[in-house]
C-alpha cells in the first residue's frame, strides 16, 4: 500500500501546460504501475496515461485523446511522478487523480480504474476557451 497526494492543479486557458505531481510514500514507487486518471461530474473515471517506471524497464501508455500532448515521467530520488500536460484543451478540465496497482498488471489494462487499489485526493484542472 502506498499513499498518494497530487498537487500541480490550476487554471489555465486553451494551449496552456501544467504539471501535475504525484508524490508517493510509504513503498517505492518503482514497484508499481501508475496511473493517471480523470473525471468530471456524472462520469467516470478516465484513464489518461499510464506507466511503470522499474528494474524490469520504464513503459509508458497513454488515452488517444492526450496522446502527443501529455508525458509521464518519474523522478526516483524524491519518489515522486509527473504528468506534463501541453496544449491543452477545455475537453481537458476534469479533477485529476493518481493511482498505484501492482507493477504486474500494467500494460493492456493500465486504464482499467477498478484495478488499481491506492488512490490519492484529486487535484482540479480548468482549461478556459
Amino acid at each position: 500500500q502506498v499513499q498518494l497526494v497530487e498537487s500541480g492543479g490550476g487554471s489555465v486557458q486553451a494551449g496552456g501546460s501544467l504539471r501535475l505531481s504525484c508524490a508517493v510514500s510509504g513503498n517505492d514507487v518503482r514497484n508499481y504501475c501508475m496511473g493517471w486518471f480523470r473525471q468530471t461530474p456524472g462520469k467516470s473515471r478516465e484513464g489518461v496515461a499510464g506507466a511503470y517506471f522499474g528494474v524490469r524497464g520504464s513503459y509508458t501508455y497513454y488515452a488517444n485523446s492526450v496522446k502527443g500532448r501529455f508525458s509521464f515521467s518519474q523522478d526516483a530520488t524524491k519518489n515522486t511522478l509527473y504528468l506534463q500536460m501541453n496544449s491543452l484543451k477545455p475537453e481537458d478540465t476534469a479533477m485529476y487523480y493518481c493511482a498505484a496497482k501492482t507493477w504486474a498488471r500494467c500494460g493492456d489494462t493500465w486504464y482499467m480504474a477498478a484495478e488499481y487499489n491506492d488512490w490519492g485526493q484529486g487535484t482540479q484542472v480548468t482549461v478556459s476557451s
